[in-house]
């Protein structure tokens, strides 16, 4: 069974990712001493630069509003009178990819703090002070992040990671695949939200399937 993984593509400002941590944390759990999970950036918005009319904003969190009923995350609504907000992702990708060098696990676990600071308690994760602040709650050194989130050759990761989301067909988060089959494949097990009894239902039947071929 060694090499097994799944590779998860997601975004840290991506609403229905967060709606999806509470699965990927049981996820991991579940699964852990089966397969590692390799968190991968999507690319939801990298790169915007216009800042979010007031209507698109309300929209948005009404859309949120949506999400939290179905999922059961909570979220906060302080989007909607955030004037000059530029949906900018790219900011909250790097520090993913820079958790993510530590260890997946690190980049996991920053993934979803930083999904919980967005979503859950409406902070500003496109500055790089905050994702520092975030960083220094996860337990790395504040000063070193925040230089660390300017380098070059981590905004050419980020987007590295962006062409394996786009190569793999991954246009939509969050995206979960595990593998590899026998000939090198990998099986997809969601794109887009799915709850917890689906997404285990699915992976034990994937494992059920390619443990005979392992042993």
């Amino acid at each position: 069974m060694d090499g097994l993984h799944f590779i998860y593509f997601a975004d840290p400002m991506c609403s229905w990712c967060y709606g999806f941590a509470p699965v990927m944390r049981q996820l991991r759990h579940r699964y852990g001493d089966v397969a590692f999970v390799r968190p991968v950036m999507g690319g939801l918005r990298p790169g915007t630069s216009d800042p979010m009319p007031e209507k698109a904003r309300r929209g948005l969190v009404h859309h949120w509003e949506e999400i939290g009923a179905m999922t059961g995350q909570p979220f906060d609504a302080a989007l909607a009178e955030r004037d000059g907000f530029v949906y900018d992702t790219d900011p909250a990708a790097r520090a993913v990819v820079l958790a993510r060098r530590t260890s997946l696990d690190a980049g996991l676990d920053y993934l979803e703090a930083a999904h919980r600071a967005f979503y859950a308690e409406g902070r500003d994760v496109t500055t790089v002070e905050t994702l520092a602040d975030i960083a220094a709650e996860q337990g790395f050194d504040r000063a070193a992040f925040l230089s660390q989130l300017a380098d070059e050759g981590l905004r050419q990761e980020t987007w590295r990671d962006y062409a394996i989301a786009q190569g793999a067909g991954a246009t939509g988060f969050p995206t979960l695949i595990v593998g590899p089959n026998a000939d090198g494949s990998y099986a997809l097990v969601t794109r887009g939200y799915n709850d917890a009894e689906t997404i285990f239902h699915g992976v034990d039947h994937w494992l059920a399937s390619v443990r005979p071929a392992a042993e």
